[in-house]
């Protein structure tokens, strides 16, 4: 660990922080206002109808203001087929929460990145559960109703105002989707057919407003030959995006040299955008004690890992590193708990905004914010 942070703060040195925050735009190919600043704010309505309250500097304010107020520009919201609502862990995120989360969002000058789960729970790497309402399809019928789905729900935002920017279809999928139908390796031709329909469902759905971007996400940012037999299968089927996403959090995906080897490598082997689209950080000790992240678990070791992995973007090949969205900045921890995700938040047991919020401002100085309200 402590061979590893050296290393780190060697490649850091090269191009120190304030350094670039102090640089023009010109810099990089992708300027400010370019840049996704973002945050997957999928439970916020529900933590907000609950009565948390957030504050900054001591202010309370609606989450979305404040993180506008603090540079940022993008928000990811997941949708779940039917997401189930148990007393112990309810799933807000159906189509009629979504559509109305976002709506909030579109009217503070959020961009605005549709997550497609295809799935009525968590997809991720270790699971991609069918739909309930799709489990006895043929697979033939399942790639229609992936279709259909797709379309309907892109008609239905567009319907209400809210066109996605930026649409995913599937989350996290290096391991594939709606299983057993897409799931990797080995039904990589099912796989490809799936999410081919759900790219052409975005396309049916848009009408005659521009297409938003294409994004296809992995979690394998730490293992770039897994990334390369991945996007190679993919591609190779004809299936192509317009953005590259990667999800990074430590104590899964490695060393923060680790990410900086597999972006540079996806921007240069593709020459497509990346983004890091997943991003957190814990700011007090409580979980993975066995796979520790190379930062303190504090407040300031938080802070310095969003920073690090913004600046490994910035100097990504080309000007393709775009952006970063972190999960769940609003995400409270439960009154009794102290674990979970609710310790990778942006703000502690009182509501209070950490060191963490405030990176992007300076770099931003204040435009991000008032460019993306400008673009609506």
């Amino acid at each position: 660990m402590k061979n590893t942070l050296q290393s780190l703060r060697t490649f850091l040195s090269r191009f120190s922080m304030a350094a670039l925050l102090a640089a023009p735009s010109s810099l990089f190919a992708a300027g400010a206002s370019d840049y996704a600043i973002g945050a997957d704010v999928s439970f916020l309505a529900s933590a907000e109808e609950r009565g948390t309250v957030f504050k900054d500097e001591g202010v309370a304010k609606p989450g979305l203001e404040i993180l506008k107020d603090n540079g940022y520009n993008w928000i990811r919201l997941r949708l779940f087929h039917t997401p189930s609502n148990s007393e112990r862990f309810p799933l807000p995120n159906d189509l009629e929460y979504t559509i109305e989360l976002a709506k909030k969002a579109h009217d503070l000058g959020f961009k605005f990145l549709l997550n497609f789960h295809y799935s009525d729970t968590w997809a991720d790497p270790s699971k991609q559960f069918l739909p309930k309402a799709w489990e006895d399809l043929t697979h033939d019928e399942l790639v229609e109703a992936v279709f259909t789905y797709t379309r309907d729900t892109i008609v239905a935002f567009r319907e209400a105002g809210v066109m996605p920017d930026m649409v995913q279809n599937g989350n996290e999928i290096t391991n594939g989707m709606l299983w057993p139908h897409g799931k990797l390796p080995e039904n990589e031709d099912n796989f490809a057919e799936l999410v081919q329909a759900g790219i052409n469902g975005v396309d049916a759905g848009r009408g005659n407003l521009p297409r938003p971007k294409i994004m296809v996400q992995v979690e394998s940012s730490g293992n770039k030959a897994k990334t390369k037999r991945f996007f190679d299968a993919l591609f190779a089927r004809g299936v192509d995006c317009d953005v590259l996403g990667q999800s990074y959090y430590p104590w899964w995906h490695g060393s923060p040299l680790d990410l900086r080897e597999t972006l540079n490598f996806m921007a240069t082997e593709y020459g497509k955008e990346v983004m890091v689209v997943e991003a957190a950080y814990c700011w007090r000790p409580t979980e993975y004690t066995e796979h520790p992240g190379p930062f303190p678990e504090t407040p300031e070791g938080q802070r310095e890992y969003l920073e690090t992995v913004h600046e490994i973007l910035l100097n990504v090949p080309n000007g393709l590193g775009t952006g970063i969205f972190w999960w769940e900045p609003m995400v409270h921890i439960r009154p009794g708990s102290t674990g979970g995700i609710g310790s990778r938040g942006m703000f502690d047991d009182e509501g209070n905004a950490l060191p963490v919020m405030d990176v992007f401002n300076k770099w931003t100085r204040g435009k991000v914010p008032q460019d993306a309200a400008e673009g609506g």
